[in-house]
């Protein structure tokens, strides 16, 4: 990886550092492509039980670099961190705007700094929001809300994303990372690894299917699960008093019929 993006592991959480402080960590073409690097390595190594996204401050992420080509920068991260099978949190310490604030919306969780710059601005600049922020930011604040964003392209503070939804938290610029890893090493040491891959599939698919089809697959999935390495710990443990152990993969014991990496109703096979 190289010095613009910064890539740690350490206790099954990667923190991905976008690493360009003195232009407010604006993104490249080079950054994009380490950064899917980067969350592809982390979709595959079972080591990794959790990733946070963040930038070195001042910012996040301030969007675009000005210096490429208009169009040549997007925000379409190959693979977008929802695709990835691990929990993915955005970690926004900066100001996020444009680019910036796509990536964070991509992610599963995300605290904001209170007093930081947030926008799409997109419009005001000749151009339209992309980086999904057209299927992301509905699904999150709602119809309403997101015209107000995208159309406007106006800016607004931690706070007010607060307020809208599009943040779980709002805190001061110091305490977002620090949270962020709390949150991450949680998930990683606690949480069984493949019930948590497919909730997080679940969750972003979920909502263009019927109730009935997910129903269905949480039904099919939780039979997956129980014959899966890690079928039963988690009773046993509750029922030993004692910490789970978990040693399951998701990388091994993902569903051989997810050849898309997504949970789709198109003849769907039930897994029973």
């Amino acid at each position: 990886m190289g010095s613009d993006l910064q890539v740690d592991v350490s206790g099954g959480v990667a923190v991905l550092t976008l690493n360009r402080p003195a232009q407010q960590n604006a993104l490249t073409p080079a950054m994009a492509a380490e950064l899917g690097a980067a969350l592809r390595r982390c979709d595959t190594e079972d080591a990794i039980g959790a990733v946070v996204i963040t930038g070195t401050p001042p910012a996040f992420c301030a969007g675009a670099d000005l210096s490429a080509k208009v169009g040549e920068v997007s925000g379409l991260i190959d693979p977008a961190p929802f695709r990835i099978r691990k929990p993915v949190i955005a970690a926004v310490n900066g100001h996020a705007v444009g680019i910036g604030l796509e990536i964070a919306l991509q992610c599963d969780l995300r605290y904001f700094a209170r007093d930081a710059v947030y926008g799409l601005n997109q419009v005001r600049r000749g151009a339209i929001a992309d980086g999904y922020a057209h299927w992301t930011l509905p699904r999150l604040i709602g119809m309403a809300n997101a015209a107000d964003i995208l159309l406007t392209g106006r800016t607004f503070d931690g706070e007010e994303a607060a307020a809208l939804g599009l943040c779980n938290n709002s805190l001061s610029g110091g305490e977002v990372l620090p949270t962020a890893l709390s949150v991450a090493h949680d998930i990683a040491n606690g949480s069984a690894p493949l019930p948590a891959a497919l909730s997080k599939r679940l969750l972003w698919e979920s909502l263009g299917m019927t109730p009935e089809t997910v129903g269905r697959l949480e039904s099919d999935l939780n039979g997956l699960v129980a014959q899966s390495a890690d079928g039963g710990e988690g009773l046993a443990a509750l029922r030993d008093r004692r910490p789970p152990k978990w040693s399951g993969s998701v990388s091994e014991e993902w569903p051989a019929w997810d050849t898309e990496n997504q949970l789709t109703d198109r003849d769907q096979p039930r897994l029973d």
